[in-house]
């Protein structure tokens, strides 16, 4: 290490001290390697990084060669549309289930993947070089269950930062989707945590130290119901670690784009947001609401809710499943609006 970077080190570390606290000073000064889920070269087959078989798992790989972990939930009479459901940070497609379930009773083929780096996915875990790669797979997941059901309406389903990747994904192809259901999406960052100041901190950082951490998701916001927070704590394909400066940026990338595409947006959608949200800005779900040119565009606000309504305290979770499903039933064409027997 040269003197410049040693110095230019000592300044960040002085810098990430004084925003961040000692956690991060010490995070920094470690100078941790990304934990790396990608198997040794070799002839045995590829594995997920919990060490299963991906012969023995539902997956695509995407255009970078990386298996993603799949989930597909086919109803048994012939589906009405295709839904795919995109999870957010940290977590995994697994705690859709519910709402995934409800939809396949409606006739409804929901299909999901782990992004790459999350979950039974392959990849650095919670660091991409390029926000838009999960959109390319998100497409990549659409195109193939496209080609297998090509006169199906295609929804999708974004929470959280999946709601940053589904808007983007919208605005990539406007025309090929029947409507797109946001709850508590990343719209926009909090200002409170990306003020100016610590957003040129943070591009310093990614420059110097990328795989830094800054911080964990504080897991009593995810829901007011603590059953639902224990499952998340106790759920060892969430990611617990903290988010990388690297993440961050992208992060941050990801809104600016959004919220200049907003004007553009002519697609239906049906935003969720609580107004206790801690994770993701509700003012986010309102700009979107206000400026999207769409004719078709709802925003339902949960007085008290948390950030993943889906799974809150039982009502709301309820509520959620009954709006969801409703908007999208609404939403199918004429000849496929008809609803399947037993329910």
């Amino acid at each position: 290490m040269n003197t410049l970077t040693a110095a230019s080190c000592l300044l960040v570390a002085g810098i990430s001290c004084y925003l961040y606290g000692s956690e991060v000073f010490s995070s920094l000064l470690r100078l941790s390697v990304a934990d790396l889920s990608m198997p040794e070269p070799g002839d045995a087959p590829r594995q997920s990084p919990q060490g299963v078989p991906y012969t023995e798992l539902q997956h695509i790989v995407n255009a970078d060669g990386l298996h993603l972990f799949c989930r597909y939930w086919e109803p048994a009479s012939p589906p009405r549309a295709l839904v795919l459901v995109v999870h957010g940070l940290g977590e995994h497609c697994g705690p859709y289930d519910e709402i995934a379930q409800r939809l396949k009773d409606l006739s409804f083929l929901v299909f999901a993947h782990d992004h790459v780096g999350h979950g039974q996915s392959e990849g650095d875990r919670m660091t991409i070089k390029d926000f838009q790669f999960f959109i390319r797979d998100c497409l990549q997941h659409i195109d193939l269950m496209k080609s297998r059901h090509p006169d199906l309406p295609v929804f999708i389903l974004g929470h959280s930062m999946g709601g940053a990747i589904s808007i983007l994904t919208a605005c990539e192809r406007p025309s090929d989707f029947a409507g797109v259901v946001l709850i508590a999406p990343l719209v926009q960052m909090n200002p409170e945590s990306a003020t100016p100041f610590k957003v040129f901190v943070a591009k310093l950082l990614n420059r110097v130290v990328p795989s830094l951490t800054l911080g964990t998701v504080d897991s009593k916001w995810i829901s007011r119901d603590q059953k639902r927070v224990k499952e998340y704590e106790s759920d060892e394909l969430n990611y617990h670690g903290g988010l990388r400066v690297s993440m961050g940026i992208q992060l941050m990338g990801a809104a600016a784009r959004i919220e200049k595409e907003i004007p553009t947006i002519s697609w239906p959608f049906y935003l969720l947001h609580g107004d206790e949200d801690k994770l993701c800005d509700i003012n986010g779900s309102k700009m979107m609401q206000e400026k999207a040119a769409s004719s078709d565009k709802t925003l339902k606000i949960y007085e008290g809710g948390y950030h993943s309504l889906h799974q809150d305290l039982p009502e709301v979770a309820e509520s959620v499943l009954k709006e969801v499903s409703g908007w999208i039933t609404e939403r199918l064409p004429v000849n496929t609006t008809q609803q399947p027997q037993g329910s």
